[in-house]
């Protein structure tokens, strides 16, 4: 069969197909076009967004700033105490008895030596005349004996007798004075009475809680360090500290006592502060906010605290550095920038910088969570966080 013989049949063939078969041939031809069409602008659309984003960088993000500036620095330790009366005691009797009388009332001021409870004590008293009776007698025969001894109308036995006589009669009194005495309940300092809680009649028992007598002006405050700082702390360095029941006052004190050993527990060591009180504002049993003074004055860097983000690599503050790049003003926008930084101390709203910035460097303080480096930065510092060392609380 020849060439031309094949290509006649062909010919033949297509145009014996059906206009159907036609028109569906077409048809998908037409929509594998339209197709491909849409993926290739698509694609395209992607790589062009890419692009634009590429080229156009991360949007301005608003954040306040701060100027950094060397400050001085007083070092603290701040440190929650327990307020504890200069002296105190919950009194009891050693003897049992009927309460006869109350002199003391709930929160007087006594002095030492007041009388402030009396339990019945006419059996003792009677047995104590009784008793000085007896060592009377005993003194006179004893005194006999002495100037019959003296003309030896008696052996120098019976006057060693009398005299021994007279010595315990003597012992018994004192020993019915002291028990009489134990029957009446006396302030054993001076100080303020607790509440009175018993009444006249009521039987009580030895050790029984009767009343209690503080000594609060002045109060003890005690509170512990942490023995790195043991080295640091002295005997009468002046401390402040505030009570949350006077927020508007500030109190003062000393260091009194300093313990020589250091609590294998916690590895704190324990102070003692004493604490002028003239107006009887801290009560034993308040929990108060210590702040002593470490060492000497020094300037370091500071910032609010609120500038600082730690995480588990370091602690990162962003500095606001200039860029070239304009913002729709056309002046040229600050970026942010990424550092690490050494903290120290911390007092109020601040914390020392001890490295990793220097003075003059401009630091965002607020809206820092946003940022990474070369953000585009808007300053706007109408509100700005607090940066006082020592802040107090507001009014509402």
């Amino acid at each position: 069969m020849t060439l031309n013989t094949l290509v006649t049949d062909a010919k033949n063939a297509l145009s014996k197909k059906s206009p159907l078969r036609k028109r569906m041939i077409w048809m998908l031809l037409s929509v594998f076009i339209l197709l491909g069409l849409i993926v290739g602008f698509n694609l395209f659309k992607t790589v062009m967004i890419k692009k634009y984003m590429a080229g156009a960088g991360a949007p301005p993000q608003t954040v306040s700033t701060m100027t950094v500036v060397n400050e001085d620095w007083q070092p603290q330790q701040d440190a929650i105490g327990t307020m504890r009366a200069f002296r105190g005691v919950d009194l009891s009797t050693e003897v049992n008895g009927i309460i006869r009388a109350i002199q003391a009332k709930s929160g007087i001021d006594v002095k030492s030596g007041q009388l402030l409870i009396e339990l019945t004590q006419d059996a003792d008293v009677a047995q104590l005349h009784a008793m000085e009776a007896q060592a009377e007698l005993a003194k006179v025969i004893n005194e006999r004996d002495k100037a019959q001894l003296e003309i030896q109308a008696i052996s120098k036995n019976a006057f060693d007798s009398s005299t021994a006589d007279l010595r315990a009669k003597i012992a018994q009194v004192e020993q019915q004075k002291a028990l009489v005495a134990k029957k009446n309940l006396i302030a054993p300092f001076s100080g303020r009475l607790g509440i009175v809680s018993v009444n006249p009649g009521q039987f009580v028992n030895p050790g029984d809680k009767l009343l209690t007598i503080q000594t609060i002006n002045p109060i003890y405050i005690d509170f512990t360090l942490p023995q790195n700082l043991a080295a640091q702390v002295k005997k009468n360095q002046v401390l402040r500290l505030k009570n949350d029941a006077y927020p508007n006052q500030e109190f003062s004190g000393r260091v009194s006592a300093i313990s020589p050993k250091i609590d294998t527990n916690t590895r704190n060591l324990q102070i003692e502060a004493i604490v002028e009180n003239p107006d009887m504002k801290l009560l034993p049993g308040m929990f108060s906010n210590v702040k002593l003074n470490l060492g000497a004055q020094a300037q370091y860097v500071t910032l609010p605290q609120t500038a600082v983000t730690f995480n588990p690599y370091g602690s990162i503050v962003f500095l606001a550095v200039g860029s070239d790049k304009k913002g729709p003003d056309g002046n040229a926008l600050l970026e942010a920038k990424q550092t690490f930084v050494t903290t120290g101390l911390t007092r109020g709203d601040q914390i020392a910088i001890l490295s990793g910035l220097k003075e003059g460097d401009v630091v965002v303080t607020s809206g820092q969570m946003k940022l990474k480096n070369g953000t585009p930065l808007i300053v706007n510092n109408s509100v700005t966080p607090g940066n006082n060392p020592n802040p107090k609380p507001q009014e509402q």
